[in-house]
C-alpha cells in the first residue's frame, strides 16, 4: 500500500459536497517554476512520486508559471485514472500572449504570457475554458476564486455567482476562494455559500491569524478549510539566511522566530518541517493541507513528515509560544 493510502476512507469530505480530498494535497506552484525553473521531465517525476505515495488531490492555477503548472499536471494525468484524482484550479487571472520577464511574479521558465486580473462572469468562463484546454481535462472538481484582494465587488458580484451557477448545473462539484489573507475569506464565508476556502500562510506556526475569526466561522457554517503555505513559502522548512517568508526574503525577526521554533522542535526530536505540516491538521475546521514540491525527494520528505507522531509536550510548547 502507498504511504498515504488511496481509499475513500482515507479522505475527508469537502464541506457539504460529495468531493473528498486526501488530508495531504500536492500544490503545483513549484512545478510552474516558482523560484526556479522546472523541466517537463522533472515535473512528471515529482507528480509520479506524489501519486505513488498515495496523494490524489492536486491543486493548480493559471497563475502558476502562466499556465505551465496546469500543462504539467494535465500531461501527467493523461495516463492516470481520472476518477481517482481530485483536481482544483483557480479563476481571476487571464493569460494573454505578451513578453514574459524571467522571474516575473516569482516564476521562472514561464511561457510568454501576460496575466490580467479579471473576476467578471465572462472572465470566469474564459478562464475555465482555457484551463480545461491546457490540462486536457473535461472538468475540475474544485474551482477557487484566486487572490481577489483588491477586487471584492467584482469577485462577490460576478465571479462567485458564475461559479455557483456552474456548481448548480453540475459542471463543478465544489467552489471556494483562495487567498493569502483571512479577513476577506471570512467575509466570503459570512456572505456567500462557498464550500471551502484555501488560506495560504495565515494558519502556520509563525502566523495564526486565521484562528481568530475565519476558522471558527468555517466550523460553524460547515465550510471546509484547506491550508496552504504551511512553511510560509520556505522559512519553516529550512530557517537559514536567504530563506523566504511569504515569497520574499525573510526578515531578521522572522528568521529569529523560525529558528526558535526549530530549536524547540529539535529538543523533542521532531523536524520543524514536520511540525509545520501537521500543525494545521489539529484544528477541527481544517480538512487538509496543500504542500508544494518540485522534486520527488521533496514529495517523499513531506509524506514522511505527514506520517510522524508529534509528542503532546511539543504541541503544548508550540501552542504556548504562539500565545506569547
Amino acid at each position: 500500500m502507498s504511504a498515504l493510502g488511496t481509499s475513500a476512507a482515507g479522505c475527508v469530505p469537502l464541506g457539504r459536497t460529495e468531493v473528498t480530498v486526501s488530508r495531504i494535497g500536492l500544490g503545483t506552484a513549484p512545478l510552474g517554476g516558482l523560484f526556479a525553473p522546472v523541466s517537463e521531465d522533472e515535473a512528471a517525476e515529482t507528480l509520479a512520486a506524489a501519486w505513488d505515495a498515495g496523494i490524489r488531490f492536486f491543486d493548480t492555477a493559471p497563475h502558476y508559471g502562466a499556465g505551465l503548472a496546469e500543462r504539467h499536471l494535465g500531461a501527467f494525468l493523461t495516463d492516470r485514472p481520472r476518477a481517482e484524482a481530485v483536481v482544483s484550479t483557480k479563476v481571476g487571472r487571464l493569460l494573454d500572449p505578451g513578453p514574459a520577464t524571467s522571474g516575473g511574479e516569482g516564476f521562472f521558465g514561464a511561457p510568454d504570457m501576460i496575466r490580467t486580473r479579471d473576476y467578471s462572469s465572462a472572465g470566469v468562463r474564459r478562464s475555465l475554458a482555457e484551463s480545461l484546454e491546457r490540462t486536457g481535462l473535461d472538468a475540475f472538481d474544485l474551482v477557487l476564486i484566486h487572490d481577489p484582494d483588491d477586487h471584492w465587488e467584482q469577485a462577490v458580484g460576478q465571479a462567485f455567482p458564475a461559479l455557483a451557477r456552474l456548481r448548480d448545473e453540475g459542471m463543478i462539484k465544489a467552489i471556494g476562494v483562495g487567498m493569502n489573507q483571512s479577513e476577506m475569506l471570512t467575509r466570503f464565508v459570512a456572505e456567500t455559500d462557498v464550500d471551502c476556502v484555501m488560506v495560504a500562510g495565515r494558519y502556520s506556526l509563525l502566523d495564526r491569524g486565521a484562528a481568530d475569526e475565519l476558522l471558527p466561522l468555517c466550523l460553524a457554517r460547515g465550510v471546509s478549510v484547506l491550508v496552504a503555505g504551511v512553511f510560509n513559502s520556505g522559512v519553516l522548512a529550512d530557517p537559514r539566511p536567504g530563506s523566504t517568508y511569504d515569497y520574499a526574503p525573510a526578515s531578521q525577526d522572522v528568521l529569529r522566530r523560525a529558528m526558535e521554533l526549530a530549536e524547540c522542535c529539535r529538543s523533542h526530536g521532531v523536524p520543524l518541517a514536520a511540525a509545520a505540516l501537521l500543525f494545521p491538521l489539529r484544528h477541527p475546521a481544517v480538512t487538509g493541507v496543500v504542500v508544494g514540491a518540485r522534486t520527488p525527494a521533496e514529495v517523499m520528505e513531506n509524506v514522511a513528515h505527514a506520517a510522524m507522531t508529534v509528542p503532546e509536550p511539543l504541541w503544548d510548547e508550540l501552542d504556548a509560544w504562539g500565545r506569547s
